[in-house]
């Protein structure tokens, strides 16, 4: 089948990255949410990003409108009925997930591949809601997704060699370097990420060193673009404290238990960035 209309499910920091690098290369995108507003948002960002480029005259006005031109804005999943690859990129939550792809398989076309941007979920528990195992997949966006090169491609158990291939030249036309993980908790990028990020956690709920102190050793001494703690507030606490307690549930090993802090600064709605606070102040 060939892919023309991209759908994207949820508009947030990842959906609207997603939809973005997909209507630059040429796809006809739908950009689906829960909310007008959230869609609007994330229009706003897209075209947000993409007014700076041509200030920077990495693009002109003309390609601007064009690229807008082809993001569709959608409150409705049975836009999806038209869509030849739909990847969802919602909240980290599994039940919302499993309706979601539920809710998916009923509407899109046979043999329309469904991908999860899931940054931990298994990808087999994921497919096992549809009846179309063969053709779900992961595919792992970085964030910022116009940014990041780095597309992580995960076929479950049932995942068909045909809808691997498809995802992984899909990543390549997006502009992206796909790397193969095999269906594990956190698959490669979380798996080895998130457990330092907690650890930093732990140093500071120790207190072994400031958040500033973390942070610049981090950045200084092994010289990472940002440090772990600001790296956490821009992935959005909520989401380390998901992945961190799928691996834990995962492996049942207690190197990955969540640090109470992280624990309390979720409960507490200190997000990161997205909120206004998380480990540093965004007010």
């Amino acid at each position: 089948m060939e892919i023309k209309t991209f759908g994207v499910i949820g508009a947030g920091q990842m959906g609207n990255g997603i939809s973005q690098v997909a209507a630059a290369s040429g796809l006809n995108v739908i950009m689906n949410d829960i909310k007008t507003e959230f869609v609007e948002h994330g229009l706003a960002t897209i075209t947000k990003i993409l007014a700076r480029n041509v200030e920077k005259g990495k693009m002109t006005e003309d390609d601007k409108n064009a690229l807008l031109g082809r993001i569709k804005p959608s409150t409705s999943l049975q836009d999806m009925a038209s869509a030849d690859f739909v990847v969802e990129a919602a909240t980290e939550n599994e039940p919302i997930k499993y309706q979601i792809f539920k809710d998916l398989d009923g509407i899109c076309k046979a043999g329309v591949i469904l991908a999860t941007n899931t940054s931990s979920i298994p990808i087999g528990r994921i497919a096992a809601q549809t009846g179309r195992p063969q053709q779900i997949i992961g595919m792992h966006f970085m964030n910022p997704v116009p940014v990041m090169r780095l597309v992580e491609v995960i076929p479950g158990i049932a995942t068909s060699d045909e809808t691997f291939k498809i995802s992984w030249e899909l990543a390549q036309k997006f502009g992206k370097t796909p790397a193969r993980a095999n269906d594990y908790p956190g698959f490669i990028a979380n798996r080895i990420l998130l457990p330092m990020i907690n650890e930093a956690v732990y140093c500071l709920y120790h207190g072994v060193g400031s958040r500033e102190d973390i942070d610049t050793v981090m950045k200084l001494g092994m010289n990472h673009p940002m440090g772990p703690l600001a790296l956490a507030d821009l992935i959005g606490l909520d989401t380390c404290l998901a992945i961190m307690e799928t691996l834990y549930d995962g492996f049942k090993d207690s190197k990955y238990r969540p640090c109470p802090l992280l624990r309390k600064y979720v409960e507490a709605g200190w997000l990161g960035r997205k909120t206004g606070k998380g480990f540093y102040d965004y007010n």
